[in-house]
């Protein structure tokens, strides 16, 4: 049996309402999908945000933006790289991964995981919720599995870029070697639950350890793409 090695946030997809069986079994299999593009910059952008966080910190102590209201923030652990957080789970063969944004200290000893999103926190977002509850649930479970402390508090902090005339037309918008851009930031607790991970392996391990990709679920826009760019190769 080949071990699975699988992220957090593709666990994920399988607490989707609308999650199909065969783009997950090709996404396990296959390692780059032409639908699976992501721009780069939305990773710039949370990576900048992680930075305003932690310099906030270093110099005013307790927490920006509404993170204080988790607990009594006492700091922060800087995040590993994705190469050293992970975790295996012996039962089902899968090696866990993933590369949380935010790691905070409370003054219990416990810790905060904190993913950053840059969009605003809209219907479309709020579907994809089931995919970021596990997603951070992966992340603390890999936390405490590398003793990085016990987990009481998961949270998503939406930062929405602020791009009305009004605030364009400010002064202090442009600089000398172009524009800056505010953000407005939301914060949304997420419920810890370390247990409905079990579920997930086991159904993980299933449709991966299937021969071929499964049937797709009925309507699904990503495997109708799949169908189309090989129809025209063919």
């Amino acid at each position: 049996m080949t071990q699975l090695r699988i992220s957090a946030k593709n666990l994920g997809e399988l607490a989707k309402p609308h999650f199909c069986p065969r783009c997950f079994w090709l996404r396990t299999h296959v390692r780059y999908l032409p639908f699976q593009i992501f721009p780069g910059i939305f990773s710039s952008i949370d990576a900048y945000t992680k930075r305003v966080v932690h310099a906030w910190m270093d110099r005013n102590g307790g927490a920006p933006f509404g993170l204080g209201e988790l607990g009594e923030v006492t700091g922060y652990i800087d995040p590993p790289h994705w190469s050293r957080f992970m975790m295996e789970v012996p039962k089902h063969d899968i090696l866990l991964t993933g590369a949380p944004d935010g790691l905070l200290r409370f003054a219990d000893g416990s810790i905060a995981v904190i993913d950053y999103k840059t969009a605003r926190f809209t219907p479309a977002q709020d579907s994809m919720m089931p995919i970021y509850v596990v997603q951070l649930n992966g992340y603390a479970a890999i936390g405490e599995h590398l003793d990085y402390g016990r987990v009481s508090k998961l949270a998503l902090m939406y930062a929405e870029p602020v791009t009305d005339e009004e605030t364009a037309s400010q002064p202090e918008t442009h600089t000398e070697d172009g524009f800056t851009m505010p953000f407005s930031v939301s914060i949304h607790p997420v419920d810890l639950d370390l247990r409905m991970l079990e579920s997930l392996y086991r159904r993980a391990r299933m449709i991966y350890d299937l021969p071929e990709p499964p049937e797709g679920r009925q309507g699904c826009e990503d495997c109708r793409k799949l169908g189309d760019l090989l129809r025209q190769i063919t």
